[in-house]
This record gives C-alpha cells, sequence and structure tokens, in this order.
C-alpha cells in the first residue's frame, strides 16, 4: 500500500466512527500529513457538528505547518452555509497547498463546486483515490442523492426449510416466531442503530405487536414506518405508544398526534412504494430497513426497490407455515454465526 492510499484508508476508518450519529449528513473523515506523518485527523461526529477537515485542523497544534501540509479526506470538501461553514473556506484561510479528496460529493449544493473553489485559490487538488471504497462506505448518502430515494435493506430470518413464520391459527396471541438465537437478534438492535428507520405492514404489526426500538444495544432510536392501509390497526399496539416518532401510511388520512404522523397516500396508485419512498425522501430519511412479513418484502423486490438483503438462516424447522420470501440473485457473501447463517446480498443494480 503507498503511502497515499494508507492515508486515505485512514480517512475511511475515521469517517465509519460517525455510522449511525451523522445522518442526513455523509461520514467523511480527514487526515493532515506533514512530511510524511500524519500531524493531525478528524472526523465528522453528529449532525449538525464540526466537519471532518475543521475537526482534522483543529487538531493540529502548529498551524505553522498547515502551509507545508497535504490535507487528505473522503469526501470533498463543502463551499456552501448549512449547519456550519464552508470547510473550503478554512483550507484557503490556512492556506493548505494541496488536498486530495476521495470522491467528488453527489449532493447539489456541493457536486464539484468545492473542488473548483480549492483550486481557483491555487490549491492543487486531486480527486479519485480509493473512489470506489469512499462511495461504498456513504452507499445511503448516494443512494439518497443520485436515486432520489432511501437506501433499502431488506432483512428476514427464516428456518432451514425457507419459512418465516409458524401457521398462526385464529386466537393466536401477537408475538413474534423467534427463528434465531439471542445474539442475531442482539445484532438487528444494533442495525437499527444504524439506520433512520425501521418499515413494517400492517400483518406484521398485527401478529408480532413489535417495538421496533433499540433495547439491546446503544444508540439513536430510529423512525419506526407503517403501512396500515384502512388504519385497521389497534391504538394499543406497541407501534402506537408515542415513545418514537412513528409513521403511518393510510388511505384515510393525515394526522399528528405527539410523536404519531398519519400520511394520506393514494394505495391504488401502481407506483405506491415509489411514492412512500419519495414522501420518506423529502423527510430526508436516507436509510431504511424493511422488517416486514413476506407481503411487503416481495413488494419490494418485485418493484426492484431494494439495495441490499440480509438474510438469517435458522437451524429450526417449522414444515409449514409462511413461506419466505424469494430473490434471486447471482452473488451473495455468507457468514457462519454459531449454528446460523447470515446471508448478505447485494442488488447488482446498485453501484456502491
Amino acid at each position: 500500500m503507498t503511502l497515499s492510499r494508507h492515508y486515505m484508508k485512514r480517512c475511511l476508518d475515521l469517517a465509519s466512527l460517525g455510522l449511525g450519529s451523522v445522518a442526513p449528513n455523509p461520514m467523511v473523515g480527514s487526515v493532515i500529513v506533514y512530511k510524511d506523518k500524519i500531524a493531525g485527523e478528524g472526523y465528522h461526529k453528529g449532525y449538525s457538528m464540526p466537519h471532518a477537515e475543521v475537526n482534522a485542523i483543529q487538531s493540529v497544534k502548529n498551524k505553522k505547518i498547515l502551509k507545508e501540509s497535504v490535507l487528505y479526506v473522503s469526501l470533498e470538501p463543502c463551499c456552501h452555509y448549512g449547519k456550519t461553514p464552508p470547510c473550503t473556506d478554512l483550507i484557503i484561510q490556512h492556506e493548505i497547498p494541496r488536498v486530495v479528496i476521495a470522491t467528488v460529493d453527489p449532493y447539489d449544493a456541493v457536486a464539484g463546486k468545492g473542488i473548483s473553489k480549492l483550486r481557483n485559490n491555487g490549491i492543487k487538488v486531486d480527486v479519485g483515490l480509493m473512489r470506489q471504497e469512499a462511495m461504498s462506505l456513504n452507499k445511503r448518502f448516494f443512494t439518497f442523492h443520485e436515486k432520489n430515494r432511501p437506501y433499502i435493506i431488506l432483512k428476514w430470518a427464516q428456518t432451514a426449510d425457507a419459512f418465516i413464520d409458524i401457521e398462526r391459527l385464529p386466537g393466536t396471541p401477537a408475538r413474534p416466531t423467534w427463528i434465531t438465537s439471542e445474539k442475531l437478534r442482539m445484532l438487528v438492535h444494533k442495525w437499527r442503530t444504524e439506520e433512520q428507520a425501521i418499515m413494517v405492514g400492517t400483518i406484521t404489526a398485527l401478529k408480532d405487536n413489535p417495538r421496533l426500538n433499540v433495547r439491546d444495544w446503544s444508540g439513536k432510536q430510529p423512525t419506526r414506518i407503517v403501512i396500515d392501509e384502512n388504519l385497521t390497526l389497534s391504538r394499543s399496539l406497541n407501534l402506537f405508544d408515542n415513545s418514537q416518532n412513528t409513521l403511518v401510511f393510510n388511505q384515510i388520512k393525515n394526522e399528528s398526534i405527539d410523536k404519531t404522523h398519519w400520511i394520506q397516500i393514494d394505495f391504488a396508485n401502481p407506483a405506491f412504494l415509489k411514492n412512500v419512498l419519495e414522501v420518506l425522501k423529502d423527510k430526508g430519511i436516507q436509510s431504511v430497513i424493511i422488517e416486514g412479513g413476506q407481503k411487503l418484502l416481495q413488494a419490494f423486490i418485485r418493484e426492484n426497490l431494494w439495495d441490499e438483503a440480509r438474510v438469517f438462516q435458522g437451524s429450526k424447522f417449522f414444515i409449514k407455515g409462511l413461506r419466505a420470501p424469494t430473490l434471486s440473485h447471482d452473488s451473495f457473501s455468507q457468514e457462519i454465526i454459531g449454528n446460523e447463517l447470515l446471508y448478505w446480498i447485494k442488488n447488482p443494480k446498485n453501484p456502491y
């Protein structure tokens, strides 16, 4: 590995520390190199907090060396006023002579303008070092801005004989049918802290009465999203406890009570799911885990509105029950966790 790649990899490692804390901003890391040694570094720690370049510059004790240093950053520095001042202005102010950037920012307010501003002020700018790795790290951010929708993660657990639920008889208590171990359930709670929202359909809400919150991990609570076309779900369900932000897509009303928001949408429209994602995009939600049942998951698969799938396979056999969704794929990775399997499947149409 060349020194330049070493420094950029450090930027990416730092950036990843912001997962679950910076959205809807991207994860960004930055290092400052003086005479082939890292003199300062930083990353974007949280939404509305200082950006990576600011933290890296502030970490350098002797600011005089900045005039002879190289700033590495995993994403193009911003050049506009948002929650914080432009990073380009700070770089120019300290007369940093060279900036190495992994990839251009897809956000319209930046999108090459930061690079142009630096170059117009006499700074040498190199772009493209570890570009693919940087885009992959910010797959949610890039999908949001380039596909105009949230990044969609399908998640389900299935038995060894490919069922996701037992055969439910009338009067069966509303609770989940556990297929995987407690260790894997903890992993799912970790994932929930990393994404902005979780979605379920009417049947899952009714049969499982889920909380869709984070209990077995530490982190932010996601926005809960419920598909309830005719508002048949009881307000006594856990999803309506107003403990966290909850969106209920339905065809009857628009209303807000405390943290629960009913959003009216046309279910008869063939582009129904796309319209739901458009509303979520307008609300700044960059990523959603679909934890619904077979019907909702299969709908996203059918419309090709997904970016990755995470499928657990347990060791249990149900013999009969509700079949798991079917997802055709050419490639996947597999992880063995105890007696269970975790399949990671990427949609080939998502380049990240």
